[in-house]
């Protein structure tokens, strides 16, 4: 079997975001994130802020991690996603890129 192309390893890393995530803060300043989570589709998703209605973004790589970009109004926003310890994803959010 031949060794799976960057496309595919690709896929299958967005795969293993497919799902529905809770996010918690593991450093920095700001308060807990009680109540926010990701759910995510394919290439596309939303992040929730209690039942508030969602914020939609697109999930694609950049520079080899994981990019989820949000939709306008809120493009300038972007989490950067890396695979973790024990199944887990660790992220960085940014303002503009």
């Amino acid at each position: 079997m031949p060794w799976p192309t960057t496309a595919q390893l690709l896929e299958m890393r967005v795969a293993d975001l497919e799902g529905d995530w809770r996010v918690a803060r593991v450093s920095g300043l700001l308060p807990p994130m009680l109540g926010v989570c990701k759910r995510i589709r394919g290439n596309r998703g939303e992040t929730r802020f209690g039942p508030l209605p969602g914020v939609a973004f697109r999930v694609e790589e950049r520079e080899g991690d994981i990019a989820l970009i949000y939709r306008p109004p809120l493009s300038m926003f972007i989490d950067q996603l890396r695979p973790g310890p024990h199944g887990l994803w660790l992220g960085q959010s940014t303002v503009c890129g």
